[in-house]
């Protein structure tokens, strides 16, 4: 079993990934597929660099990716906003996102200030 296999946290981040990839899927016009594709590659960087940075030999190296992670984070919230803006997400899956979004930055925080 891998390191990041083990954290609380990234498994939050899979569930944050299959939020807004379901919450995504009904979007067609060019524009919307446009936005559907930032957010669930930014959801997908959450969960990747967190488990990179599991893999790093050095502390610094880690928080690094950690970092990365959660600015990842912030831009699915940015984007979640403007979907919900533009109408084109529902206010109970902006609700879902946002929820876990917040729960994982939190999470990435501790992980940052532990090292």
């Amino acid at each position: 079993m891998f390191k990041f296999e083990k954290l609380d946290a990234w498994k939050v981040t899979l569930e944050l990934y299959r939020k807004v990839a379901g919450a995504t899927r009904r979007l067609r016009l060019r524009d919307q597929v446009f936005l559907a594709d930032q957010i669930r590659r930014a959801a997908l960087s959450v969960s990747a660099n967190l488990a990179e940075g599991t893999g790093r030999e050095s502390i610094r190296e880690a928080k690094h990716f950690y970092s990365i992670s959660k600015g990842s984070v912030y831009e699915v919230v940015s984007v979640a906003h403007v979907l919900n803006q533009e109408g084109l997400l529902q206010s109970p899956e902006f609700s879902d996102i946002y929820r876990l979004s917040d729960r994982v930055a939190g999470m990435l925080s501790g992980l940052i200030a532990k090292g």
